[in-house]
This record gives C-alpha cells, sequence and structure tokens, in this order.
C-alpha cells in the first residue's frame, strides 16, 4: 500500500471495525458448526468464537476489530476471512481495509459468452471488437474484425495469430514496430498468474513455431495495453486508422473487450468492406 496521512489511516481503521462487526453480526454459530452456549446479547458470533475459528488470539483479534495500530500478514487475514465466510470481494475489502495490497483475483472458471456480450460484440459492426480472456484467446469476434484484420476460423488466440498469421501481418502497417510491445504486454499478463501452466504451455507452443517471438520473449520486457491507434493496410480498402479502447467485463475480472472506433476518413470505406467481406 502507498503511504497514507494519519486521517485516512484512522478513517480506514473505523471502517475496517464497523466491517469486521457486521460480518460477525450476521453469522450464528451454527452456520460455523459451532454449538451457542449462554445469553446472546446481541445476534451473531463471539469476538472469541471468531478468534477460536482463525486460529488467532481473542485478544489480538479483539484489538483488530477496536481498529488499533497491529501488524497484520496475509495468512491472518485468510484465515479471518474463512472463518467470517467472506465472499470474494468482501475478502478483497478486508484486505483493503487492513492496509495490505489484496491478492489478485483468479481466473474465473471457463465459461460460456453470455447472449449479451455476444450481441455487444456483434452490435458493434461495422466496427471491429474482440473478446478475448486474460491469456488473450479469442472468445468472440464479429465481421468486422473478420473482414479488417484477416482472422478466420483457425484463429484462437489473439498472440499466436500476431505471430503466425501470415495475412494479419501482412495488413498490419507497423508489425515489426508494434511487435515488441505486445510481447511486452503479454508478459505482464502472464506475470499475473505465474502459476498457470496454460501461460507456459501457450509461451513453449509459440516460441517453438516463431523464432521472432522467442527473441523478444528472451529480452523480459514488460508493459500494458494501452489506448492506441491501430494502423491495417486492407487489400481492397486500403490504410484504415482506429483507436482500440481495451474494456474489463465487470462479472469475468480476466475478460476484455478491444473495442476499434474508426478514425475520420476510415468510415466510409470500412462499412464497404464489412459489408461485402465473405466472412
Amino acid at each position: 500500500m502507498t503511504s497514507e496521512s494519519l486521517e485516512t489511516r484512522r478513517h480506514r481503521r473505523e471502517q475496517l471495525r464497523d466491517f469486521l462487526r457486521a460480518c460477525r453480526a450476521r453469522l450464528a454459530p451454527a452456520d460455523v458448526g459451532m454449538v451457542g452456549a449462554g445469553r446472546r446479547r446481541t445476534p451473531g458470533l463471539r469476538r472469541e468464537e471468531v478468534a477460536v475459528l482463525a486460529g488467532v488470539g481473542v485478544s489480538w483479534y479483539t484489538w483488530l476489530e477496536q481498529g488499533r495500530d497491529i501488524n497484520v500478514s496475509s495468512e491472518v487475514l485468510d484465515a479471518i476471512g474463512r472463518a467470517l465466510r467472506l465472499s470474494g470481494p468482501e475478502r478483497a475489502h478486508l484486505y483493503l481495509l487492513a492496509g495490505l495490497n489484496p491478492p489478485p483475483a483468479g481466473e474465473a472458471p471457463a465459461g460460456e459468452v453470455t447472449p449479451e456480450l455476444r450481441r455487444l460484440v456483434d452490435a458493434w459492426s461495422p466496427r471491429p471488437a474482440i473478446l478475448r480472456d486474460s491469456r488473450w484467446n479469442l472468445l468472440a469476434i464479429n465481421a468486422a474484425t473478420r473482414a479488417v484484420f484477416g482472422y478466420d476460423d483457425v484463429d484462437h488466440n489473439c498472440l499466436v495469430s500476431f505471430f503466425t498469421n501470415a495475412r494479419y501481418r501482412g495488413m498490419h502497417v507497423q508489425w515489426d514496430a508494434v511487435a515488441p510491445a505486445v510481447v511486452a504486454a503479454f508478459r505482464a499478463d502472464a506475470g499475473r498468474a505465474p502459476g498457470d501452466p496454460e501461460f507456459a504451455r501457450l509461451v513453449a507452443d509459440l516460441g517453438s513455431v516463431s523464432p521472432e517471438f522467442a527473441r523478444l520473449w528472451a529480452r523480459h520486457e514488460v508493459g500494458a495495453p494501452v489506448q492506441a491507434v491501430k494502423a491495417v493496410r486492407h487489400p481492397e480498402a486500403g490504410e484504415l486508422f482506429f483507436e482500440m479502447t481495451t474494456l474489463t467485463v465487470a462479472d469475468r475480472p480476466g475478460w476484455h473487450l478491444e473495442l476499434y472506433n474508426p478514425l475520420p476518413g476510415t468510415e466510409d470505406r470500412l462499412a464497404k468492406v464489412v459489408v461485402t467481406d465473405p466472412g
């Protein structure tokens, strides 16, 4: 966490106190497999019961709930989160209130692209739109993406297509200049999931067929995707220029929607290409 003022720290501890009390109050002993003993003045678990469930001292947990200035580890916060039956967002909130960076969210289990997302991707035509996951696998594309960027049915991953799709490479106006930034952005995404075997498999497979990718990957450069202008040289429409914006799907943090908006002078030519393209 970055440095913070005394007033901000005090406010954060007050919120931590209220949050822990609220989470404790919503659970009954039976909810966590405990037998309630004695008369209870207020609903929910007692502090000592939370401490027992989390495997921490009663005094220490009391100090934490009181918002005192004590050291907190991620292991202890995880134990408290399990004891209080916190959801993923609640667990991240607990980390932030305790002054720690929450652990990165894991990739959500693979699921079907919802009809709402498919309609959104399709509705962006005649402008290209791509829905991809954190490993850059293509989840959904629209007709404009096929017509403008040269994707076809054998394209399943943005990074693999960038290096191995000859039609795409031939259309990309500044392929050589952009390639290092593309690999650096992919390394940044892979770094957020160091134990994910799919990233390792993809890197190994692509490196075995693309010496260019292997050379760039060995440079260990790290970057991040930014809003930028993408230029392609279409065989029928000539040069087309797009502003690209990447959005994250709210309920799927590992899914990203890339929307391409044509610059002035491009839209008329683009519409003709998309209408006449057989794909």
